[in-house]
């Protein structure tokens, strides 16, 4: 079995955020994170899932992610996902990160389970110290799709 602790963060919504990844099975032990100059919490909640999913090498694996963001956990949970897929990703908010996370949900059987934030997890925590310094680094990339779609916006 493999766990993906995951959490995002930003400063100002949108503002400069980043993500913080663990990946654990057994004595193997990952940390990932990255930030970007332009974006939201919601999808640097959703961007450290889909990263962390992405580096699991196999697919025979059962996989549990652990997230204190409800909007990613109850979307999943609740199926709100489905009826997002059913409608083509219509109406809703980060569409682009919805469908890459729907590809890598077909590939493997994950286990959604939401997790207290800032409650004293070890994991938690620690994403969220990757999350939050990630997010105040110097070299800070471009969430293309989020500025691309806030500039059409305007």
């Amino acid at each position: 079995m493999i766990e993906i602790f995951t959490d995002g963060a930003s400063k100002g919504n949108p503002g400069p955020g980043g993500y913080g990844v663990i990946l654990q099975s057994g004595q193997y032990r990952k940390e990932l994170s990255e930030g970007f100059r332009l974006t939201t919490n919601n999808r640097m909640e959703l961007l450290a899932v889909i990263v962390g999913l992405e580096a699991v090498k196999s697919q025979n694996h059962e996989i549990h992610v652990y997230s204190d963001s409800k909007y990613v956990v109850d979307a999943i949970n609740l199926k709100w996902l489905d009826k997002w897929q059913k409608n083509q990703y219509q109406k809703i908010k980060n569409p682009d990160l919805w469908k890459r996370l729907s590809d890598l949900l077909q590939k493997y059987r994950v286990r959604f389970i939401w997790i207290r934030g800032h409650n004293g997890h070890p994991e938690n925590e620690r994403c969220d110290q990757l999350a939050v310094k990630a997010a105040t680094e110097s070299d800070l990339k471009i969430d293309e799709n989020f500025e691309k779609t806030r500039q059409n916006q305007n």
